[in-house]
């Protein structure tokens, strides 16, 4: 691609939010421990970021979709008391085993599927060779491999154990999303 960029993409919950199951309510929404420090960093590079986020509860019957609406405009509203926006937020409302027909399916978005990280690169001309995905699970750090990203780990016991291949190695790994932050925009800065 020409006249790309790279950009920072960054699960939901455990990584940039307190991983709260199921949190639709948008007064109880708070970032994770370094997340504010983390989206002032990132936005001191100009990096775009996105959130992306698998949403099973859409299929599994737990919420509507329509839901989202308020967890997007709350995580708007935090990334910009840090001083940052989001490029985009990224929602897979699927599950294989669900309970409502319409989302009942398995599909090339649901992490660690890389499709809501190929869409965002289309719509938004990243360079996605030159970006990063941050999670909290091996299935994110797989899906950004899978999309071709550069991935950081999250140590912060969300599910870090696990089978680890060359798809779920993540290239950093540190206990708190801020580490990692530094870490990438010290590589950006070296970079430049």
């Amino acid at each position: 691609m020409t006249d790309t960029r790279p950009a920072i993409f960054l699960d939901k919950d455990g990584t940039l939010l307190d991983d709260v199951p199921w949190n639709l309510n948008p007064r109880t929404m708070r970032l994770a421990p370094g997340a504010h420090d983390t989206l002032r960093l990132f936005a001191s590079f100009g990096l775009p970021m996105f959130v992306i986020s698998n949403q099973s509860g859409v299929a599994l019957g737990k919420f509507d979709l329509q839901a989202l609406s308020a967890v997007e405009a709350r995580l708007r509203e935090l990334a910009a008391e840090a001083g940052a926006t989001l490029a985009g937020i990224y929602w897979c409302p699927h599950h294989p085993e669900g309970t409502v027909p319409a989302y009942t399916r398995a599909c090339d978005c649901r992490k660690p599927a890389p499709g809501m990280l190929l869409r965002a690169a289309r719509e938004h001309r990243i360079d996605l060779a030159r970006s990063w995905f941050v999670g909290d699970i091996l299935d994110d750090i797989e899906a950004g491999h899978r999309a071709g990203c550069r991935a950081a780990l999250v140590g912060n016991g969300n599910g870090t154990v696990g089978h680890r291949t060359s798809l779920r190695g993540p290239g950093l790994v540190a206990g708190n999303l801020f580490d990692i932050a530094r870490a990438i925009a010290y590589e950006t800065e070296c970079a430049s």
